[in-house]
């Protein structure tokens, strides 16, 4: 009979180690459970900014192209040496546009692969000096995809 007894003694023991064991992998796990909680509240929060972010990029990023002309179809080589002043030359004649002060650019190049009709960039100095004259052509800002 001590032999049963000290077999259940030791059984008991074995049993209270794993319960103690499986105390310290529950708190454990309730520890991560509420840090998993507390970053799921966080995270409406995070998404406001988040876009509230997006936003501000997009503005920049437009008011930083607000002042480029894109221009599309031209032939390649047409332009020559200098595309400014090919560009200077050649946008108020084909937009119709009255130019005054005459147009500045900072920078004019192409976009695109070579060997055919390229698109083109150039931002201008003075984009407040554009008027529109009716009938040849209109010109759209060049913003970023997502804000179209």
């Amino acid at each position: 009979m001590d032999l049963k007894i000290s077999d259940l003694a030791a059984a008991s023991t074995s049993i209270q180690a794993a319960i103690a064991c499986f105390q310290v992998t529950v708190t454990d796990l309730d520890q991560h459970l509420t840090t998993v909680e507390d970053h799921i509240v966080a995270l409406p929060g995070r998404d406001t900014e988040m876009q509230s972010l997006r936003a501000k990029i997009t503005d920049l990023e437009d008011r930083s192209r607000r002042d480029n002309v894109c221009f599309f179809g031209i032939p390649e080589h047409k332009e020559g040496s200098n595309i400014k002043a090919f560009l200077k030359n050649f946008l108020p004649e084909l937009t119709g546009m009255d130019f005054s002060p005459p147009l500045e650019f900072q920078r004019a190049h192409r976009i695109g692969p070579l060997h055919k009709p390229q698109d083109g960039l150039a931002p201008l100095l003075h984009a407040s000096s554009a008027t529109n004259k009716p009938g040849k052509s209109s010109q759209w800002p060049d913003l970023r995809a997502r804000t179209h």
